[in-house]
């Protein structure tokens, strides 16, 4: 419970009230207001700390966990990270099923966090006995007292958003927000946010942000499930080659796909031009947002809420490492502007 004097009880008391911050700079030739929502306050870094709190109170509640269980989930690492902190705060077992294109970082992050990591091969599809989600079902089903979170496909992943980060975003704004961008992996974050915001002003636009070489744009557009759409790419924790339940197409106005490359150099200029050092996911966004904007999306009085999603600590061997970047074929004579300036005296 929180105090009074500002002492905690435990992290959990610090997940959640989030602040929002105005962006000046990365915005600055786009009209309308542009304000991010820093999950990365959060004491797990990130936003998947209200679904892992939420969802794991929900089953304390129902009487499906009970002291001693172990709890399974699939993660791109995120939500891993804040299942196995609320894990050790409750004291239940940990394990997860890691996409292989998760960070080298996050996967140490897991193992420090006292969780058994299995780390799945990226690139199989949905149904093959090694993909993450095949594994952790699989897991679930050979481990009596085990409790599978399945955060694509469970209600409460939306929930946790409609009772935290949507009120959140209504009252920082004074509930003149007008537009909402989100990624869009599991769905849970910008269907629970968009559900609440709808239903206190219908008009407000809610963007989702997708991945090439993801099913979740088209599926939005036509309902129909494209395997052809499917290839392998880089961004962690956007975009899905399955269809989750967890997204609520119906809340979502429109899809904007960004690249890899572009989402990585994006990430890199937030943290050069706001001082915010953010994930890849984040960096997807901002450049959801720099595309639109060259649409002429956005009006002089429009305010738009950006959500980050995590914090860039989870990509130093990834977006935020000359080497990788490289070995991506992402410097170019465009962006090597990006390149880290260090000198060494000797």
């Amino acid at each position: 419970m929180k105090q009074k004097n500002k002492v905690f009880d435990n992290v959990l008391d610090l997940v959640g009230n989030t602040p929002l911050v105005k962006l000046n700079r990365i915005t600055s030739k786009l009209k309308g207001a542009f304000y991010a929502k820093i999950e990365s306050f959060n004491p797990g870094q990130s936003s998947k700390d209200r679904i892992a709190l939420y969802i794991i109170e929900q089953a304390e509640k129902q009487g499906i966990l009970k002291p001693g269980d172990t709890i399974i989930e699939t993660t791109s690492g995120n939500t891993g990270f804040s299942l196995a902190m609320v894990s050790i705060i409750k004291g239940y077992e940990c394990i997860l099923a890691v996409s292989s294109k998760s960070s080298a970082d996050k996967i140490d992050m897991l193992k420090t966090m006292g969780a058994k990591v299995y780390v799945c091969p990226a690139h199989v599809s949905a149904d093959d006995p090694r993909s993450y989600y095949q594994v952790a079902k699989r897991l679930h089903e050979e481990m009596k007292g085990s409790v599978y979170i399945n955060q694509y496909f469970n209600q409460l992943n939306i929930d946790a958003h409609y009772a935290s980060t949507g009120p959140e975003i209504w009252e920082q704004t004074e509930g003149k927000i007008t537009h909402l961008v989100a990624c869009s992996g599991t769905g849970g974050t910008i269907s629970g946010t968009a559900k609440y915001l709808k239903e206190q002003n219908p008009d407000i636009e809610i963007i989702g942000v997708d991945a090439f070489g993801s099913v979740i744009k088209k599926y939005h557009e036509t309902r129909e499930f494209d395997e052809k759409e499917i290839y392998p790419y880089r961004i962690e924790g956007l975009g899905k080659n399955l269809i989750p339940t967890a997204t609520d197409f119906d809340t979502i106005d429109e899809f904007v796909k960004v690249t890899d490359e572009d989402s990585a150099h994006t990430a890199r200029e937030i943290a050069r031009t706001e001082g915010m050092f953010v994930g890849y996911t984040s960096g997807a966004a901002i450049q959801a947002i720099k595309q639109l904007g060259e649409e002429k999306r956005f009006k002089k009085d429009d305010v738009v809420v950006v959500i980050f999603p995590d914090h860039g600590s989870r990509y130093m061997s990834k977006v935020y490492s000359d080497k990788w970047m490289n070995d991506q074929g992402f410097f170019d004579s465009i962006h090597e502007e990006t390149l880290q300036s260090i000198e060494y005296i000797k």
